[in-house]
């Protein structure tokens, strides 16, 4: 949701429409991310001799090709000028605060000479406060979001304590925000210096050079609280000792005494921190006792590239190096260093946490389209591929399962007292999918959470639960927020994420990276099979040591390992399912039932006709039909229903029969070994292979992907970036 890209060129020599292009390029790859207006900023200045005078703030509702149209139409800037050092950030915003205009587009600024400008992902809750304190101090708004309050209360902090650095500001600012966010800032105030930070957004930092690496970590500078200082001296001047503080802290005035931290006693109830002092340029900067930031190159080669952005999808065709950030880090670039740093509330300098330098192994031609007409097409063909990814490895020939993510709490979770699997949207329905089988294997009772509702009811969680979140981006609002919830609370924790680095595959103990590989589209497809199967082989991998269970066991990897191709199989009807989509894509409603394993699929299949072609459609457990249910069945109304045989083959004909005698007309997703006399009278039949029952819903779920992708092409809509979804939701 929302999309950040920033970019800082040191001593690398870049003209103003190579920067302009590299930016408006970062955020084309996020697009899927989903977004209503798209804005940069870059320095405006045409004089040589004062390149950093001047910000320009270009700003536009829509598409991103409308940005790079108004960017392109602008006779103010010269696209010939050279930057040695440069600073860029950019925004794609799908609107929470205010509609989309130019004015709500991202970046916002300060004030008018643009001496702060800020992109931001996420939700800024107490705003409101903020923005009330600085109107009485004298500033003025000028859109409806709540990321202005941040520029202008950064501008403020600025104004009121003019010697501290940047990064002291950020920090500073960020410490009166509640909500989520990740931010960048940009400053003519500091050119050629660029600060990231993040809570509860997702952000990560590349880095690029012709260089070799110098080191594989970064070691985080905890910076002290100057709530410290400011007690410390309240205690000196109290007993009348001479003042030994270092007067060039910021914030001691000419008369040697610290002037309050706090900006409103009344309303601000965070400390400012203590400024450091200026950097000396060597290879690791180490700034003072508190900070070390690295070159991450030798001196003989300090031109460098930095990247920063909300996916890895905008900085993989520039360099594959990137540092993930946590939670309240502070990222600072200046002099082409990197410095990581956050605020040590307990007055006590550590150097013990790093952030590692990690290798992205997505490659440029998995979020390129191909020859297909867009992502969601391109990902549902490429399910046979991206199962046998999520089954390499851990699907032996031998018959063993093996899960190296699980493997040292293993014995852990076999001896907890239940599963409880928490997730939202799409991957909840793959929890669902699963329920019945990891309930067979582990003989454990298994719950299952929707994320807010799990929230909203603060439900008891105990020391010996063993907790799944499942989340495509590993980033999702909500279900994160579980996370926190059950982590103090003793419960083992378990991560099934598509997305490494992410928040939760890092907070949870252990977890499944389901190698999925990137998802453009925002309805999710491939990952969907994939998180099934992560789930089915963590259910075989507790069940290995039941004598009883091994004939059920290796009917199920069996199954597994001739998935592959099943699945090609049923791609082979698209042209099928394509017909069928011909005779209901202008349906205003849609009944879709199943039920045993194939209720997932029918949950599915309905959120995917909703997400695509906004058409009106339930997914309903087809047991619950003379609940309430058959009072909608006539023969005008669309009706889809999931047939197959397994061990609810008979009470899934019954809910056939009810149907067909109320004058319906369903079309039938069955497996080949029906009977077509089991079905008479229905003419719509798309048949897919036959599996073992725990697998079969990965084939059912196939057509409906298809299904939904040629409804919504026949209506003409945006396939990848259906209308007010975003791919990864990090906000509540």
């Amino acid at each position: 949701m929302c999309g950040i890209f920033a970019y800082l060129n040191f001593l690398t020599p870049k003209k103003r429409e190579e920067i302009l292009s590299i930016l408006i390029q970062g955020l084309r790859r996020m697009e899927y991310r989903g977004y209503d207006s798209a804005g940069l900023a870059v320095d405006a200045s045409n004089d040589c001799k004062n390149p950093y005078t001047e910000i320009a703030v270009l700003r536009k509702s829509g598409k991103v090709d409308r940005l790079d149209d108004y960017i392109r139409e602008n006779k103010d800037l010269d696209f010939e000028m050279v930057y040695n050092i440069h600073v860029g950030i950019a925004h794609t915003r799908w609107a929470t605060h205010g509609s989309p205009t130019d004015m709500n587009a991202h970046p916002q600024r300060s004030n008018n000479n643009n001496d702060f400008v800020v992109a931001h992902n996420g939700i800024i809750t107490n705003y409101r406060e903020i923005k009330e304190y600085l109107i009485k101090k004298g500033h003025v708004f000028e859109s409806e979001t709540d990321t202005e309050v941040i520029a202008k209360l950064i501008q403020h902090i600025h104004d009121r304590y003019p010697r501290f650095g940047f990064r002291q500001l950020v920090e500073t600012t960020i410490q009166q925000l509640e909500g989520a966010f990740a931010l960048a800032f940009k400053s003519k105030r500091f050119p050629g210096q660029l600060v990231a930070t993040r809570r509860g957004s997702p952000l990560l930092i590349g880095i690029k050079s012709s260089s070799r690496l110098t080191t594989d970590h970064f070691p985080v500078n905890f910076s002290k609280d100057a709530g410290w200082i400011w007690f410390d001296e309240q205690k000196r001047l109290a007993s009348n000792q001479p003042n030994d503080l270092d007067a060039r802290r910021v914030g001691v005035n000419d008369e040697g005494f610290i002037e309050t931290p706090t900006l409103d006693s009344s309303f601000f109830t965070n400390n400012f921190q203590t400024p450091l002092k200026t950097p000396g340029r060597i290879d690791v900067i180490k700034r003072d006792d508190s900070t070390r930031s690295v070159r991450p190159f030798d001196s003989n080669n300090w031109e460098v590239e930095y990247f920063v952005a909300s996916d890895a999808s905008a900085i993989i065709e520039h360099t594959n190096q990137v540092i993930f950030l946590e939670d309240d880090d502070v990222a600072l670039v200046e002099d082409g260093a990197l410095s990581i740093h956050r605020i040590n509330r307990d007055g006590i300098d550590s150097f013990s946490e790093i952030r590692e330098v990690q290798q992205l192994n997505m490659e440029l031609q998995q979020i390129m389209r191909g020859e297909y007409k867009t992502f969601m097409q391109k990902e549902i063909f490429e399910q046979p591929e991206s199962v046998v990814n999520t089954m390499r490895g851990r699907v032996l020939k031998d018959g063993r399962v093996v899960l190296g993510g699980i493997k040292d709490y293993a014995s852990d979770i076999k001896r907890c007292r239940r599963l409880i699997m928490v997730a939202c949207g799409t991957s909840y329905n793959s929890a669902i999918a699963c329920r019945q089988l990891m309930e067979e294997l582990t003989e454990l009772p298994v719950i299952l959470e929707l994320a807010s509702d799990f929230l909203d009811r603060e439900t008891p969680i105990f020391r010996d639960d063993v907790c799944f979140f499942i989340s495509q981006s590993g980033e999702t609002a909500d279900t994160l927020s579980a996370l926190r919830y059950c982590k103090p609370r003793g419960a083992l924790l378990i991560g099934i994420t598509n997305t490494v680095g992410s928040a939760i595959s890092r907070e949870s103990h252990c977890g499944v990276h389901i190698n999925a590989g990137p998802e453009i589209g925002v309805a999710s497809t491939k990952a969907y099979t994939s998180q099934i199967l992560s789930l089915v082989m963590f259910a075989l991998v507790m069940s290995e040591d039941r004598i009883s269970l091994q004939p059920r066991r290796k009917e199920i990897i069996q199954c597994l390992i001739g998935m592959p191709e099943n699945i090609k199989e049923v791609l082979k009807l698209d042209n099928e399912v394509l017909e069928i989509s011909k005779q209901i894509y202008r349906e205003k409603s849609c009944l879709v039932m199943g039920r045993g394993y194939n209720f997932a699929t029918c949950l599915e299949g309905a959120l995917k006709i909703k997400e695509l072609s906004y058409m009106h459609c339930e997914g309903i457990m087809s047991g619950e039909l003379k609940h309430g249910p058959l009072a909608m069945v006539d023969e005008n109304l669309c009706i889809i229903m999931v047939i197959c045989k397994d061990n609810v083959y008979k009470k899934s004909l019954n809910a056939l029969q009810q149907v067909r005698a109320r004058g319906g007309n369903p079309v039938i997703i069955a497996d080949v070994t029906v009977p077509i006399e089991d079905l008479a009278g229905c003419e719509r039949i798309i048949r897919v292979p036959k599996t073992v029952d725990c697998l079969q819903n990965i084939f059912t779920v196939i057509p409906f992907q298809l299904l939904s992708y040629h409804i919504a092409e026949l209506n003409g809509l945006n396939v990848d970036r259906p209308r007010n979804l975003a791919k990864s939701v990090t906000v509540e």
